[in-house]
């Protein structure tokens, strides 16, 4: 069974007028259909406005379908009765960490949500230090948030996550306000708690680098899925994902040049280790 099943789902926001009357609505997501399985790595991206951020908020239940049905774990997210249920399964980490850090102490903070969901004082300190050494802060654990970077913030969110032993992270552009320092730890950490962890990880980013390494891909325009596959796949697309407003990886780009220049290249090379072996193979060094 899949973890998060989307049958036809789209959502609507309503348009109003400056003195508030509805005057319309804009459809954000539109009927879209995927479904990510427990282990998986999956990247969905688009240009601004495409609907990636409003579906990804569907995944915990912050939204809900006007149309179609959403499964998280089996769980409908339209059933109320299990929210916390569906919040538990998928947690949210947002583009700034600062909005959900709220303790002074890193460790009260990742404390924080499983207090809240009744876990026993003695089994929440054990799940605060367990996270914190999953994204590699735990020495940080008495340290104030305020004192940290903005890669280390971030990785507490996630161990705040964490803490409430999700099957699922969505991340929701959070990387978009780090330096590139802080873009590769938090990715760093989610990698390692996707592979050693077996932790079903949803990135939302406009970062074509942090999407190579992902199982599977999900572009999005105008509220819609438009291509899906293995990222050296949707990536070998490269003049289709101009004309929805994406680029492609810098090693792409590259390999692109060099083949139009006659270097015999394969499309869609994703990484730069793989970049050096066609070309080794071009050149009969290997």
């Amino acid at each position: 069974m899949s973890l998060i099943e989307a049958n036809r789902v789209s959502y609507e926001y309503i348009r109003r007028d400056k003195d508030g009357a509805v005057e319309g609505f804009n459809r954000a997501v539109d009927e879209v259909d995927l479904k990510i399985v427990q282990g998986e790595f999956v990247a969905i991206i688009g240009a601004n406005g495409s609907g990636k951020s409003t579906l990804a908020r569907h995944f915990n239940a912050l939204l809900y379908p006007a149309e179609g049905t959403l499964y998280v774990d089996g769980y409908d997210t339209a059933d109320d009765e299990h929210l916390w249920d569906i919040r538990k399964t998928a947690g949210m980490v947002f583009q700034n960490p600062d909005n959900q850090i709220i303790g002074t102490v890193v460790e009260e903070d990742v404390a924080f949500g499983p207090e809240n969901i009744g876990v026993k004082s003695r089994e929440i300190w054990e799940r605060v230090a367990n996270s914190l050494k999953s994204v590699g802060m735990y020495e940080f654990r008495k340290h104030s948030p305020a004192r940290l970077s903005g890669g280390q913030k971030q990785r507490i969110a996630i161990a705040g996550v964490l803490a409430m032993h999700p099957k699922c992270i969505i991340l929701d552009e959070a990387t978009a306000m780090l330096d590139p320092k802080g873009r590769r730890e938090v990715m760093e950490s989610v990698h390692a708690l996707n592979k050693e962890e077996n932790i079903t990880v949803i990135l939302i980013t406009h970062y074509m680098d942090e999407v190579v390494g992902a199982d599977r891909v999900y572009v999005m325009d105008k509220g819609r899925v438009v291509m899906q596959g293995t990222p050296d796949k949707v990536f070998a697309r490269a003049d289709e994902l101009k004309g929805f407003g994406l680029t492609v990886p810098g090693v792409t780009l590259l390999a692109d040049e060099l083949r139009k220049r006659g270097v015999n290249l394969p499309a869609g090379i994703v990484t730069a280790e793989g970049l050096v072996d066609e070309i080794c193979r071009s050149l009969r060094i290997i």
